[in-house]
């Protein structure tokens, strides 16, 4: 089943959303800055995103009316209120669903939605994977700073086993999510990682799920200066980044380390991927990374590379696929309906039949 043909002028990923014409001024970061002023704590991760969404949205061409962020509740929700396009701050762990709404009724919007690891993972955890699964074509900025920073610290879905918080005073008992992992078994077909302090690769990061049709889900690994300083800290450090962070190239060996020591193999007995100095198994044994496999087992095994301590983490585009997004089935079955049946939507909504239902 296909799409709706809206005949609007679209650009890659992005159909059905209008873009801007020739004829008007070309945009820069600053036409996508509102009037507000922007209150975050200082050192707060949430300016380098703001920071590079703004400078990245001009390149895709979209008129600011077009664009919609929605976001839930937490410190990440003010992001609607620094950017110069329409926005919603709503409901606590609600966004996807109202972003849902939005997207079906609107193909003319691009559509985003900021969420954090609280709201989108605890009271928000349903929607989030609900609205994966169905593949809407909803763009999730999940900033996850393991902590609860407005409600001023508390430990969140994401804290490491063992934190202490002022509701864990005797450390977290609970096994925390991989929201990178979570994404990936709800077969989400587009999932990525980021650094807040990466902006070159950040920018990467959003422009390729902007060019995505369907759901994309970008985990962004930002620190709360107040109530979990530090917290990404060994992935920033000269000589530690280099050790432990493994990023993603499409088509490319996975090799990290400050000279390339470190590959990403696979292990024949259990079919795992495993972390091996390059000198002892070569060149050839290095898994090739390949965003676009359909079974997402292997970019869930990747996943699996990172744990609570940091020791490996992996950045990039982890699965980027392209499968038939809900909204464009759900306008596709109504105009099959109204083609077929000859049913009217918009005259059924409108009209005045009435039941009487005893």
């Amino acid at each position: 089943m296909t799409a709706i043909d809206l005949g609007l002028p679209t650009i890659a990923g992005l159909a059905g959303v209008p873009t801007v014409s020739d004829s008007d001024v070309p945009q820069k970061a600053k036409d996508f800055k509102s009037d507000q002023e922007v209150r975050w704590c200082p050192g707060c991760g949430d300016y380098a995103v703001l920071a590079a969404m703004q400078g990245f949205l001009p390149e895709l061409g979209l008129r600011r009316e077009n664009i919609v962020f929605v976001s839930g509740i937490g410190c990440s929700s003010r992001f609607p209120y620094y950017m110069n396009t329409y926005g919603m701050h709503s409901i606590h762990g609600r966004a996807p669903a109202i972003a849902t709404g939005l997207s079906v009724a609107r193909p003319d919007l691009s559509v985003w939605v900021i969420t954090g690891d609280g709201d989108a993972l605890s009271i928000g955890g349903n929607h989030l994977m609900h609205a994966l699964r169905r593949n809407v074509n909803l763009k999730i900025l999940l900033f996850n700073n393991r902590i609860y920073g407005l409600t001023k610290g508390q430990y969140s879905p994401t804290s490491e086993v063992g934190k202490v918080t002022k509701s864990t005073p005797m450390g977290s008992l609970d096994h925390p999510f991989n929201p990178v992992s979570l994404a990936l078994g709800a077969e989400a077909t587009f999932v990525a990682r980021a650094l807040d302090s990466d902006r070159k690769q950040l920018t990467e990061v959003l422009r390729a799920a902007a060019q995505h049709r369907g759901t994309a889900l970008v985990e962004i690994y930002q620190n709360c200066p107040i109530f979990n300083d530090g917290a990404f800290d060994v992935l920033k450090e000269p000589g530690e980044r280099e050790r432990r962070i493994i990023p993603l190239r499409s088509g490319e060996p996975i090799r990290f380390g400050a000279e390339g020591e470190y590959g990403v193999v696979r292990d024949p007995a259990t079919g795992s991927l495993q972390v091996r100095k390059v000198a002892e198994v070569g060149e050839d044994a290095l898994v090739t990374h390949d965003a676009a496999l359909d079974d997402p087992s292997y970019a869930f095994a990747l996943s699996r590379l990172g744990g609570q301590d940091l020791e490996h983490t992996v950045t990039g585009v982890f699965r980027a696929v392209s499968r038939t997004s809900y909204d464009d089935l759900a306008r596709s079955q109504v105009q099959q309906a109204h083609e077929d049946r000859g049913a009217d939507l918009a005259a059924l909504l409108r009209g005045r039949d009435t039941w009487t239902v005893s």
